[in-house]
């Protein structure tokens, strides 16, 4: 709390003091005709005024009174008073009724009441008007040099968003107007402002008041009323939005968290509610290994975590400086918590023998893997070195040293594969699955791509639209899922507590998305129009990619379970044959031969359903991901 907060709240219980005692001096002349008999000046007064005053500047701030911005204050900050004041008005009233000061006139208490509430909300209403419209004499005078700004919205995030653009008159917005789609809200005026129109009419309106800035004050809009509002809008102004409704602190907007649109914004994604009782049983208190900790899925793995406090959190990855990176920002955020930081490759079993015997995980996230399709085709020996092998001693470690509980990061390629990262994934829930009923819980978790990953679709075509295109897609009609990283996250973190062991989770990623509209909503959102400013070339499938991924194989199933959007295939533990470890030797023999006709051959061994797809799909260049 900064000197000039103190100061304000000094203020007002000074001024909250003065005017619950002039309530009742009001109570007694309306009692007594305008009179103040001298017994209750000289003989009660004194006592009441100082019961008075410490109870309610206690009361008041024990409240909240003296924590709320006044410059938000709506029907919910003015019943918070009545309240306040009622509470406030009981010790009085026991005072009197119980002759604490004999002789008080008992209507004195109600009447007081009356001027409580008038009098303390009327102070902060007065405050409040002050503000607006020491603000609106600031905005008339930047109205013809200041942004021009169209609120969608006419709600009370709109009217919050208002004041703030008033309130900071600084920044030079101007706010124009509202829009608003409820009919009954049509020509009326709200925070001062008019609602000027509906979404149907945006574009006139832009033009119409020569608008600069649209800002979306709608939290819980769906995707779909923003992406409609984006593409009326596009290339005409700046359009910005607020966070989501449960993002918004204690229901609060301010400038700050008034950002641009994202492509989150455009696709739209669910809340996902966890049951943190149950993630918290098997996190808090645990030794959590974090393999892969240093990419997307690892480092936001690891953020989550931290919030259970485990004992211990480790932090493993190849890569110095991303691992210096999530302990440096772990370490800040959680100064509490034990991070170590550990350099190793999951590859060398010696080297990972090491690391549990010293540290004893309970707890292992294996993420690390390699994961890039047209690479992974063109070095399927090391596809199989990381994805497998890395995998297999990880997991036989995890069972040796007495791990609880090991949750394989998986995806949607391993369904049906294609390729031969899809395929090594597939095989990796195949070993964990083949160890799983020996005292570890075991259980892997598929889910699609990920929005903003490195090495992901998103920021490629975000550097090929810098540089000005053009964006390069595969094919028209290819279409991927896709979830943002703390979402898929939070997901394979409630999987884990629910895991009986054996099982492979299938997370519900929502609708696919084709990646050609992806594309030219990411060139919207640069405020450029696709096809006229940046082109988009479709250039081909790459070897092992298909035009739409699978979450599960058609013979396979899902079972649902007590989380709306965690599913169990049904039947992924009857594809592991009785030689399956002899296979598995085999298959990776061969990769440490490199002799990729036979990494092929036990891959299809392995995994029946596997379809290489390396000889009859174009080559593209690597530019091209999906």
């Amino acid at each position: 709390m900064n000197g000039r907060s103190i100061t304000r709240r000094v203020l007002l219980a000074l001024v909250d003091a003065a005017l619950v005692n002039v309530s009742v001096v009001l109570a007694l002349l309306i009692r007594f005709d305008g009179r103040l008999p001298d017994r209750y000046v000289y003989a009660y007064f004194p006592l009441v005024a100082v019961a008075r005053t410490v109870l309610a500047v206690a009361g008041f701030y024990a409240l909240g009174l003296y924590h709320s911005l006044w410059r938000y204050a709506s029907v919910r900050e003015f019943l918070g008073v009545a309240r306040a004041v009622s509470l406030n008005a009981l010790p009085f009233a026991l005072m009197v009724f119980t002759r604490v000061v004999p002789g008080f006139p008992r209507s004195v208490v109600i009447l007081s009441w009356v001027f409580d509430v008038a009098l303390v909300a009327g102070v902060r209403l007065l405050a409040r008007l002050w503000r607006e419209t020491h603000a609106a004499r600031q905005t008339a005078v930047t109205a013809d040099t200041g942004r021009r700004v169209l609120i969608v919205g006419a709600g009370e995030a709109g009217t919050m968003v208002a004041r703030e653009l008033v309130r900071h008159e600084e920044l030079r917005y101007v706010p124009v107007g509202f829009v608003d789609d409820d009919p009954h809200k049509q020509g009326m005026r709200v925070a001062g402002l008019p609602v000027l129109g509906t979404r149907g009419v945006l574009t006139d309106l832009i033009e119409r008041h020569r608008i600069d800035d649209i800002i979306i004050a709608m939290p819980s809009a769906p995707a779909s009323v923003i992406r409609d509002i984006h593409e009326r809008c596009s290339g005409k102004v700046r359009l910005r939005t607020l966070p989501g409704v449960y993002e918004l602190i204690d229901g609060r907007v301010t400038i700050q968290q008034i950002r641009d649109i994202q492509l989150e914004d455009l696709l739209g994604r669910r809340e996902i509610r966890l049951d943190l009782d149950q993630i918290a049983s098997y996190l808090s208190g645990e030794r959590v290994l974090v393999t892969g900790a240093g990419g997307s899925i690892g480092s936001e793995l690891c953020r989550q975590v931290a919030r259970f406090q485990p004992t211990e959190l480790l932090l493993l990855g190849n890569e110095e400086n991303s691992i210096f990176e999530i302990q440096t920002e772990l370490s800040f955020q959680y100064p509490d918590l034990q991070v170590t930081p550990i350099i190793a490759n999951i590859r060398d079993g010696s080297r990972m023998n090491q690391i549990y015997a010293t540290y004893r995980p309970t707890v292992v996230f294996h993420a690390a893997a390699h994961k890039h399709v047209p690479l992974m085709e063109a070095h399927p020996a090391e596809a199989v070195k990381n994805n497998v092998t890395g995998t297999r001693i990880c997991a036989e470690l995890a069972e040796q040293y007495g791990v609880k509980r090991f949750v394989l990061i998986s995806t949607d390629k391993a369904v049906n594969p294609t390729s031969v990262m899809g395929a090594t994934k597939r095989v990796a829930e195949m070993i964990i699955q083949q160890l799983n009923g020996r005292g570890t819980r075991f259980m892997a978790v598929r889910f699609g791509n990920v929005l903003g990953s490195r090495g992901s679709v998103v920021p490629l075509f975000r550097e090929q639209i810098a540089r000005g295109g053009p964006v390069t897609v595969t094919h028209p009609d290819v279409q991927r899922y896709f979830m943002t990283i703390p979402e898929a996250v939070s997901l394979v973190i409630q999987a884990g507590a629910m895991g009986l062991g054996g099982e492979v989770f299938v997370l519900d990623m929502g609708e696919p998305v084709k990646i050609a509209d992806l594309a030219r909503n990411l060139i919207r959102l640069s405020g450029r129009e696709p096809d006229r400013d940046i082109p988009i070339v479709f250039i081909g499938l790459r070897p092992g990619e298909k035009l739409f991924e699978e979450l599960l194989t058609s013979e396979e199933g899902t079972t649902a379970t007590q989380h709306t959007r965690i599913y169990v295939a049904r039947e992924a533990v009857t594809a592991i044959h009785g030689d399956f470890r002899k296979k598995l030797c085999a298959l990776e023999a061969a990769a440490e031969t490199g002799d990729e006709e036979q990494i092929l051959r036990w891959l299809r061994e392995l995994i029946p359903t596997y379809r290489p797809a390396r000889s009859n799909v174009t080559q593209a260049p690597a530019s091209a991901m999906v």
